[in-house]
């Protein structure tokens, strides 16, 4: 690459000047948004050597994210930036490159093919790169949205990040093709809501759920199950607060942990540490399924709020619980220890409330169904105003966060409340959802749910890589559509879902078989799996099921925590009438860029130097 032009240069010294203007204000421009130890509170290792680390915070109030990039033993450059799945084809990027005269920063993006192109629109803003003891430091500031198409635009919900090495000086920044680099990617939630975090009660004790000296297996993801056990007599507390506990040195391989409590009717529950798919493994560890706790990469401490608890010991209470590991290890390393965990801190002052757990969404089973090579196939399930008007107090619940679910397939995930007919509010969206990041997240704001009012959960999935039908079920190759909303206070509901009507899902087969020339099975001994695998997938077949999906009648579950269902009729129930429907987010453009640079940013880096 040619030494930018002086126009450039001249450009990029009036760019530095108003940088370091910036950065006075920066820790006021972040006041409100980050704890006051820090002005960067959120951190995570962003590939398995521990090359780059990224620190962050967010301005609600500017709607801007502020970056910070440690990179370790730089060579030649870094890409880092975001795509929809993690893909470095069609990524929005930030590069460091050099060339034999220089070192420069600019905005940048990726074509189908991974060919790197300078943006012509530079809303990554460079603020200060600096040398340090640990390495290169570069902090740098983006918009939300800036209406640019070729940049991602930051919204709730999970975030690809992606990241490339640059290991030999560039002739210019167009010889960059990201199928050359060392790559990865990195999920993580990059705008945490703002919430003050409550006072803890002052007798509040911490309790440690760690698997302790685990062999972390040498293969790319290992779940591992450990059971521990509550004291004898261990009486009612309430959960105010948890955090993770991850061994130094194995942050890039703690994907993200859970503590579940085991079912009541067991008297004891046989320990085990081992992989969660080990045939050694009890089978009373399947029903140890009640969440306590959820963790995952990037996540802080999980704060109840001041009036609510989540109750665990006492009466009708199970002693045992369950911690399960994610590690992932991309790397294959072997012989590396861990005890990881999560720290529960509790308390035997009882708050006002107890805090809940409901399921929304889908019920678990195999009428629900996507076709194969769908790209966005949605399914979607209610929790109607029948049950919440059966179920809920008269004050109504108030949903203080969520844990999104999905298995292989799920792409999308969204829960809207209605009420009168019309949707009012988005109680959680994931536009970018994964399933193999799930954490429970605190909302930005509590939603109120009144009796009377209807949840609807929709799920989007892609089956573009499987030949058959893909049904609802408990297997990892089967689909769920899951909404755990944490809430207060608890009631009797614990489950509220739906499925379509099965009678209505024989119409469809009968109306499948007269249709098409090849047999489909219809009759009474066979199971809606295989009556779905029997279908041959012609547009006609599709159009009809997502139809179907759209108007036939639904049973319900409005199940209490015995799993027995409300008193009522619940089969055959008419779909909500939802009259009014809430728009799509449209990205909100930054006012001016007047202090956007026109061009890439040339670096001078050195020790202390900005």
């Amino acid at each position: 690459m040619k030494v930018p032009s002086p126009s450039v240069r001249e450009a990029a010294s009036v760019y530095g000047t108003a940088v370091a203007v910036f950065l006075v204000i920066l820790v006021a421009a972040l006041q409100g948004s980050a704890p006051a130890e820090s002005p960067f509170p959120f951190h995570i290792p962003l590939d398995p050597e521990g090359t780059l680390e990224l620190s962050w915070n967010v301005s609600y109030a500017q709607e801007t994210v502020y970056f910070q990039l440690l990179v370790r033993e730089l060579k030649a450059g870094v890409l880092f930036g975001m795509s929809d799945r993690g893909e470095l084809e069609n990524a929005d990027l930030v590069v460091l490159w050099t060339d034999r005269d220089g070192a420069y920063f600019g905005d940048a993006w990726s074509d189908q093919k991974g060919q790197v192109h300078l943006d012509s629109q530079q809303d990554y803003q460079l603020l200060r790169a600096q040398r340090t003891p640990e390495g290169l430091c570069l902090l740098f500031k983006r918009p939300f949205g800036t209406c640019d198409p070729n940049d991602y635009l930051i919204e709730d919900g999970t975030v690809h990040l992606v990241y490339g090495l640059l290991e030999e000086p560039l002739r210019s920044l167009e010889a960059i093709n990201t199928s050359g680099l060392r790559t990865g990617l990195q999920r993580v939630q990059l705008l945490k809501p703002s919430i003050p975090q409550p006072a803890l009660p002052a007798d509040t004790r911490t309790m440690e759920i760690r698997a302790p000296d685990v062999l972390i297996p040498g293969q790319q993801t290992t779940y591992w199950c450990y059971i521990t056990e509550l004291p004898d007599g261990f009486p009612r507390h309430h959960i105010v607060m948890y955090e993770p506990i991850v061994t130094e040195g194995n942050e890039a391989l703690v994907h993200h942990m859970e503590v579940f409590q085991c079912a009541a009717e067991f008297e004891s529950v046989p320990h085990f540490s081992g992989p969660c798919d080990s045939k050694m493994k009890p089978q009373r560890l399947n029903y140890c399924r009640h969440v306590l706790a959820a963790w995952a990469l990037g996540a802080k401490a999980f704060y109840y709020p001041e009036d609510a608890g989540l109750a665990f010991g006492g009466p009708g209470s199970s002693r045992f619980l369950r911690l399960e590991v994610h590690y992932h290890n991309p790397l294959v390393i072997k012989g590396r220890r861990d005890s990881s965990g999560i720290r529960l801190y509790y308390t035997a002052t009882l708050r006002r409330f107890d805090a809940g757990i409901m399921e929304l969404g889908l019920v678990y089973t195999p009428v629900m169904a996507i076709p194969p090579q769908e790209t966005a196939f949605v399914l979607t399930g209610y929790c109607t105003d029948k049950c919440t008007q059966l179920a809920l107090p008269p004050s109504g619940i108030h949903i203080f966060a969520s844990q999104l679910h999905t298995h292989l397939t799920g792409r999308k995930v969204v829960t809207v409340l209605a009420r009168d007919g019309r949707e009012t509010e988005v109680v959680n969206r994931d536009s970018h959802y994964s399933p193999h990041f799930q954490e429970i997240r605190m909302l930005r704001k509590v939603v109120s749910v009144h009796p009377g009012d209807v949840l609807i959960t929709s799920c989007t999935y892609n089956t573009e890589d499987r030949r058959l039908a893909t049904v609802g079920g408990f297997g990892i190759l089967e689909e769920m559509c899951v909404n755990y909303v944490h809430y207060y206070p608890q009631t009797q509901l614990e489950l509220c879902k739906s499925a379509v009507d099965p009678g209505f899902l024989q119409k469809y087969f009968h109306l499948v078989n007269r249709f098409n020339s090849e047999e489909v099975c219809t009759c009474p001994q066979a199971s809606v799996p295989e009556q779905f695998a029997s279908v041959p997938w012609n547009s006609f077949n599709r159009a009809v099921l997502e139809a179907l999906y759209g108007f036939a009648p639904i049973s319900m579950h409005c199940n209490k925590s015995s799993a027995v269902r409300f008193q009522g009729e619940w089969n055959r129930q008419p779909l909500p009438e939802i009259v009014s429907r809430l728009e799509e987010p449209t990205p909100h453009c930054p006012a001016s860029r007047a202090q956007s640079p026109t061009g890439p940013t040339v670096l001078s880096i050195g020790e202390g130097k900005g």
